[in-house]
């Protein structure tokens, strides 16, 4: 691998989460333009839309997308996966993104990994490592100065908020694990465009597309396009594509660049106030997050390995 390349794939990859980050702020700012727009219509017209994306071009580029459903056992884990990943990862992010704001959100959004490590402590009995313990100590005080800004008998942001970003991080977890067995069979494109679609289409039960009357302004439909264009397909993409160049342990630690581009954004463009302990908080999380992530991996090629053996 050579120096040119291993650049190439850091650049994918930074620039993938940076424009998750700027979908994040996108949805804030289309949320306060439009009253009529709610997270659930948000969600399922981004998820259907480039759900379809995704697998009409993969279809193109000879993926044959139909194959999974031929599988029963990976039917229903597909299914799972657009339903407890999907919906929480996207879901319950935008509701966290219009109670309070695109940099909160995605912060906490961004303690997924932690869920990940209490998972494989409680139910694979992999004892964390010491830098596990201290990245989730450090992970712990950062959302609590987040949430109470150092005045712990009060919350300092709004507990609906709190409540969809937990429900988020714990989509980010599901969302990893659920479909690790589908990808090496079937590949990202497929798993990922199958998944937001199906996502997307259960979620039309609870309030169907074609019942909700939204009147867009030119400003909001590209907004959405920027959601489901720049904020999904590409960034996916992208992120799918860095992998050839570079290790997902790398990769992992680069998501770091989506709060960032999150927190960024929303303070040059929405004027969004975050305070000391916002900022404090929030960096003490990415920090945590980016030394657990390769613990993380760590933890999952070890039970790969013990399934193989």
């Amino acid at each position: 691998m050579t120096r040119q390349h291993h650049l190439k794939g850091v650049l994918l990859a930074s620039i993938a989460c940076i424009l998750w980050g700027i979908s994040g702020v996108a949805a804030s700012t289309i949320f306060q333009l439009n009253s009529q727009i709610t997270a659930l219509w948000l969600t399922q017209v981004r998820m259907i839309s480039a759900g379809l994306i995704l697998l009409v071009m993969g279809q193109v580029m000879g993926v044959k997308p139909i194959k999974i459903w031929r599988n029963r056992q990976d039917s229903l884990r597909l299914v799972s996966y657009g339903l407890l990943g999907l919906v929480p990862v996207q879901l319950c992010y935008f509701e966290a993104v219009k109670y309070g704001n695109a940099p909160i959100a995605t912060i906490i959004q961004f303690l997924g990994p932690f869920i990940i490590s209490i998972y494989f402590f409680l139910f694979k009995h992999v004892t964390p490592q010491r830098s596990e313990a201290i990245g989730m100590i450090m992970a712990f005080i950062g959302t609590l100065l987040i949430v109470t800004h150092g005045h712990l008998t009060s919350l300092a942001i709004s507990p609906v908020v709190l409540f969809w970003g937990g429900l988020s991080a714990i989509g980010v977890a599901t969302n990893t694990l659920i479909p690790r067995p589908l990808l090496q069979k079937y590949g990202s494109m497929t798993i990922t465009g199958w998944g937001l679609l199906v996502a997307g289409v259960c979620l039309t039960i609870f309030k169907p597309l074609w019942q909700v009357h939204v009147q867009l302004t030119g400003m909001e439909i590209s907004l959405l396009l920027v959601i489901i264009i720049l904020g999904t397909v590409f960034p996916f993409l992208m992120f799918a594509n860095s992998l050839s160049y570079i290790l997902p342990t790398t990769a992992s630690l680069l998501d770091a660049f989506e709060p960032l581009a999150a927190t960024i954004f929303s303070i040059t463009f929405l004027n969004v106030q975050l305070t000391g302990f916002d900022l404090f908080g929030g960096s003490l999380i990415i920090l945590a997050v980016m030394a657990l992530s390769l613990n993380v991996r760590k933890m999952m090629g070890l039970l790969h390995r013990r399934r193989t053996d």
